[in-house]
């Protein structure tokens, strides 16, 4: 399920000409928020797994650091087919790439950074995020 050696690049429709900070709305974070907040504060600490389960419990008014890593919760999470990061909203809006390292563990990367072009050009995979919208 975790990427390794991969570069997510924006989606093809993403307005975004730069890495734009999600905001709240409503007075709640989004996922968008809780997934930028965590990658950006730990960058090539977390792996896919952990992002998408963290974010979960977050949603869930349950703070991750106080789950052991085999808290059966995770792997109920799992058994059901997820969405996996390149249904992100950060790189299908908001103009971040998503660098996996090779061990897995990932780091945001705006579209205007110049290290973008580069992982584009060297990461061992590179796929593109999902559109926002169908192709016409």
């Amino acid at each position: 399920m975790d990427y390794v050696d991969t570069f997510i690049t924006v989606a093809e429709d993403c307005a975004a000409q730069t890495g734009v900070v999600p905001k709240p709305r409503g007075g709640r974070d989004t996922v968008a928020v809780l997934q930028h907040r965590m990658i950006s504060a730990a960058p090539y600490r977390l792996t896919q797994g952990d992002v998408l389960f963290s974010t979960w419990l977050l949603q869930q008014g349950v703070d991750p650091a106080t789950v052991p890593p085999e808290d059966p919760r995770r792997a109920e999470f799992f058994a059901v087919d997820r969405a996996c990061l390149r249904a992100s909203p950060l790189p299908k809006t908001h103009g971040w790439g998503l660098h996996f390292d090779a061990e897995g563990r990932v780091a945001l990367v705006a579209v205007d950074d110049p290290r973008y072009a580069d992982l584009h050009d060297s990461a061992g995979k590179v796929v593109k995020a999902m559109r926002s919208s169908r192709a016409r």
